[in-house]
């Protein structure tokens, strides 16, 4: 008998970790280039560790924090979606932020901050969207060689500058991500 999915498991450990498990991150473990476009442009995830993947989530709850998101306290959800579908932890709150401005406007109770299906799919919950649409670029986009913010615009949307607004989006979790391995880096060094 099954008690607990493999998506509960994995917030479960989230929420063991930032309760305290871990006090600091030591950021030589991190690798400055996980879960993100590599140099040839494809998006893959190449580390979970828990630290890893905590810098991640603290990154994308601060982004979506500073942009006064409905889902600043869904960021348990994104994470769990993108480890369940290997892809780029950012990718999906990058598309948030084009789409509905981090989830400010969506259709009612649609729980959908993507835009999918023109914004009028709806989902039960912020994380079954989640889990939905990450689901959905992995078959749709990524198995089909759109695996690239460039290469997956002009299918997911009309606007020829989708592409670019998105990796720009994308660029600012990445500089907050830089920012936290820096100061967690020196606040280790000083103690």
């Amino acid at each position: 008998m099954k008690i607990f999915s493999k998506t509960t498991i994995v917030v479960f450990s989230f929420i063991f970790i930032i309760l305290g498990f871990v006090s600091k991150v030591d950021a030589s473990v991190i690798s400055d280039d996980s879960a993100r476009l590599n140099s040839q442009n494809n998006i893959e995830n190449t580390d979970n560790s828990f630290k890893d993947m905590l810098v991640k989530n603290e990154t994308v709850r601060r982004v979506l924090q500073k942009n006064n998101s409905p889902l600043t306290g869904e960021t348990s959800g994104f994470m769990s979606a993108c480890l369940a579908q290997n892809i780029d932890c950012y990718l999906l709150p990058s598309i948030s932020g084009l789409e509905s401005s981090y989830g400010k406007f969506t259709h009612p109770d649609s729980y959908n901050p993507f835009g999918w299906g023109g914004g009028y799919i709806l989902f039960d919950s912020w994380s079954e969207g989640f889990h939905a649409v990450a689901k959905g670029l992995n078959e749709n986009y990524f198995g089909r060689g759109a695996d690239s913010i460039e290469t997956i615009g002009p299918i997911y949307a009309a606007s020829p500058t989708w592409s670019v607004r998105v990796a720009s989006i994308h660029s600012e979790f990445l500089k907050t991500e830089q920012s936290i391995i820096e100061n967690s880096y020196h606040s280790v060094l000083l103690n």
